[in-house]
């Protein structure tokens, strides 16, 4: 354990990548084949399962302090990190330090699990008592399963590689699929000859960066192939050993939430893994993303919501065709076969990603400028003799997006942000006005440089009208042009609508309250682009 806490807080003080990815590669060299297998997994989102939440978390680290739990809150909104602030407040250690390895402490974790109260604040409280303020923090964040410090899976991937002698593109592949700690070892993961056999395994996605070059640095325009960017979620669809599985980009397996996609992959032949995106659609065209959110994180889908939200996939590439991995064939190849699969299969729940004829760079202009009426978020481009890349690569894919949708509205409320900025008041509620009336219809928290947000942070405190727990009600002054790229109806919000990535593009200091934008305003964005 202490070998890893010593690697997590050198990965946790660097910016660089190089050094972090050289800080795991050494802890790798070193550590025993359970606790490789265990790094690896946490790095890539295959945590266990949490054994305590955080109310008795704040709880018994507040007993242990000796403090009261309202002094502790007070603290973790300071601090702004969980682990970090019981890690400071706990008192020091009157026992010897553990020399308990990670393995060894997440199965403690493990074997509380799902145990009485007493059971587990007393297991918690032993292990505190037992670790220095380093392991603290390292265990601490084993019970939040908060491991963001800048280790990705590809930073993983790239460790591994080094460690192992391999590709990285291979031991991206072998990291994907439903493997965790208890179903394989670490050699058999990382060397063995099977580890990418498995028939529910995906491969890793290619991603695309945004276009910011200008459309003629790209070349002819015929060497590439141009698609709507639709909005749904990105997934692969694989029938292999007479199973299908569905799986999204964040490498979830999510085969039991889309029953119309098993009934595709029943239909396709064996041996193929489609990419594309999985969205909602009435047959004729894709539906909004607010109906597909309805379905995700949902294990199993009534009769009602399969009619109101029905599922289709449209599909972008063909990975695998009768068992053989065709990424490294050009995009043209991989194409024609992916229309003839679609055109043979002829299933309504699979659809083809158009192919958007263009002449010359002002006809995919003009495709993009109408991609708002396909419901589409822009386009993708595409070099047609481009093979399919690992992870995000410039070069060969590109995503080119639509203008964002824009409103100006009033800043009512304020929350504390997290992290480095737990002590700045920068999560914001805003408001558009019906009368006189001020109507909330969205939170943002992004967008500002560092210096606006403490102006104002400044604002917020010395304009404070009530506090509701951490959230306080501000004077109505400051108006903010906010940028989102959909909009939606919702019955769960007040306003009646719901944004799609809202953010704040400006600070809109020439503009008065008085002269923000109004809910018919909002309600005219709905009309023209919403679902």
């Amino acid at each position: 354990m202490k070998q890893f806490a010593d690697m997590f807080r050198a990965v946790d003080r660097t910016t660089s990548t190089k050094a972090r990815i050289a800080a795991l590669v050494a802890y790798l060299e070193s550590a025993s084949e359970q606790d490789k297998l265990w790094c690896a997994a946490l790095f890539t989102g295959r945590r266990p399962k949490r054994a305590v939440n955080a109310t008795e978390i704040r709880t018994w680290a507040a007993e242990a302090a000796g403090i009261p739990l309202w002094l502790f809150e007070d603290t973790y909104h300071v601090v702004g990190d969980l682990a970090e602030t019981v890690a400071h407040l706990l008192p020091t250690p009157t026992q010897s330090l553990s020399t308990d390895t990670l393995t060894s402490a997440i199965e403690g974790l493990q074997a509380i699990t799902g145990q009485e109260p007493e059971v587990r604040k007393a297991w918690v409280l032993d292990q505190w008592d037992r670790l220095d303020a380093a392991g603290r923090f390292v265990f601490n964040k084993l019970l939040t399963g908060g491991f963001r410090i800048g280790i990705s899976q590809k930073n993983m991937g790239k460790a591994l590689a080094q460690l192992t002698g391999q590709d990285e593109a291979a031991v991206a592949h072998r990291l994907m699929g439903a493997w965790t700690p208890e179903n394989t070892t670490f050699e058999a993961l990382l060397l063995g000859e099977s580890a990418a056999d498995a028939a529910s395994k995906p491969y890793p996605f290619y991603l695309a960066y945004a276009l910011e070059d200008a459309l003629e640095d790209l070349g002819p325009v015929s060497d590439w192939q141009a698609e709507y960017k639709w909005d749904g979620i990105r997934g692969q669809l694989i029938s292999r050993a007479g199973e299908v599985f569905v799986w999204s980009r964040g490498e979830e397996l999510v085969t039991e939430r889309y029953p119309e996609l098993v009934a595709v992959g029943e239909a396709l032949p064996e041996g193929v893994v489609l990419d594309g995106e999985i969205i909602c659609h009435d047959g004729e065209r894709p539906l909004s993303f607010g109906l597909l959110q309805k379905r995700i994180g949902r294990k199993s889908v009534g009769k009602k919501l399969l009619a109101e939200a029905p599922v289709k996939m449209i599909a972008y590439d063909l990975l695998e065709w009768e068992g053989r991995d065709l990424r490294g064939a050009p995009l043209a190849e991989r194409r024609a076969l992916l229309e003839a699969l679609v055109r043979n299969t002829a299933h309504q729940g699979l659809l083809l990603s158009e192919r958007l004829p263009a002449q010359s760079w002002d006809d995919l202009v003009e495709h993009r400028n109408q991609s708002r009426e396909a419901r589409a978020e822009g386009l993708m481009l595409k070099r047609l003799d481009a093979p399919y890349h690992v992870g995000r690569k410039k070069g060969d894919m590109w995503k080119w997006k639509v203008a964002p949708l824009s409103i100006d509205a009033v800043l009512i409320y304020a929350m504390r942000g997290h992290g480095r900025r737990a002590n700045l008041y920068t999560d914001y509620t805003f408001a558009v006005w019906k009368g006189d009336e001020l109507v909330p219809f969205a939170k943002a928290y992004s967008g500002l440089t560092d210096a606006e947000f403490k102006q104002v942070d400044r604002f917020v405190k010395q304009n404070t009208l009530e506090r509701f727990g951490p959230v306080r009600s501000v004077t109505p002054e400051l108006v903010f042009e906010l940028h989102f790229e959909g909009i939606a109806r919702s019955t769960r919000h007040k306003s009646g609508v719901a944004l799609r990535f809202p953010r704040m593009h400006r600070w809109r200091q020439d503009k008065p309250a008085q002269e923000a934008n109004t809910y018919e305003d909002l309600m005219a964005v709905l009309a023209a682009y919403g679902g």
